[in-house]
């Protein structure tokens, strides 16, 4: 491993890191950059990432505490789901084939992207809450659901919960603020799950510590400049390059 290689992965955990601190999204890319980019195995890069989703989540959760968005004890059903699927999904990647796991990553970019932009339409209609909080089972069942994807897939969760949270009637930022204390529950079971399952290298070990502390710092930089930018305008463009560069890997792999 070299310094070139701790570079990349210390740039593209900064970028990461700065695209959620600002908008609340882009974690998704993270296994696709270790698979596709840097050739790592899908678990390798499953480890790395969800590890990187605990340190954003962990950030990220305050600023919406603060501003009355996150509910706690109303998020307590989907989290307990989350952790349950998390579990399930983990043994899911596990045992996977290599293979079947790229696609199943890339398809999920694909969903995420178009996700994205579904969410920026639908947010301009969307109030603050349109309906009562859902009850303890739905949000239990929504958890178990997502993150069994997420777990398996490398999706860091709010990319999948927001949009059913916001269909279910809750508002945009509380929406974000519950997927984001719920995309820790699901990195937590799932980056131990793959760090630990004895299909990651010394490799990635080294590699972790640069990951983590670049991605906080990531995340700490775009928070605090959240205010300064167009985030609609950055959110497209996050969406819009998933999506083609998606496609392109899938094409790749159709084709080889």
């Amino acid at each position: 491993m070299g310094a070139d290689t701790l570079a990349l992965v210390a740039l593209a955990n900064a970028l990461v890191g700065a695209c959620v601190g600002l908008t609340g999204i882009a974690g998704f890319l993270l296994p696709m950059f270790y698979a596709g980019f840097l050739g790592l195995a899908p678990v390798e890069g499953l480890a790395l990432s969800f590890a990187a989703f605990v340190v954003s989540g962990t950030l990220g959760c305050p600023a919406y505490r603060r501003t009355g968005d996150l509910p706690l004890r109303a998020s307590a059903g989907l989290l307990a789901g989350s952790f349950l699927g998390a579990l399930a999904g983990t043994q899911v990647g596990v045992v996977l084939p290599a293979e079947v796991l790229t696609v199943v990553l890339y398809l999920v970019v694909l969903g995420s992207g178009a996700s994205v932009l579904l969410r920026m339409r639908g947010s301009e209609k969307d109030g603050a809450s349109r309906a009562p909080m859902p009850g303890a089972g739905r949000l239990f069942a929504v958890g178990l659901i997502t993150a069994v994807v997420c777990a398996a897939s490398g999706a860091g969760g709010p990319v999948l919960v927001v949009p059913v949270l916001m269909l279910m009637g809750v508002g945009p930022r509380m929406a974000v603020g519950m997927s984001l204390l719920d995309s820790v529950a699901i990195a937590v079971p799932a980056a131990a799950g793959y760090l630990l399952g004895g299909g990651v290298g010394t490799e990635v070990w080294a590699l972790l510590p640069v990951a983590l502390l670049a991605h906080g710092a990531g995340v700490l930089l775009g928070s605090f400049n959240a205010h300064r930018i167009n985030a609609p305008l950055l959110k497209g463009i996050v969406a819009v390059g998933s999506i083609a560069v998606a496609l392109i890997k899938l094409a790749q792999l159709a084709l080889s």
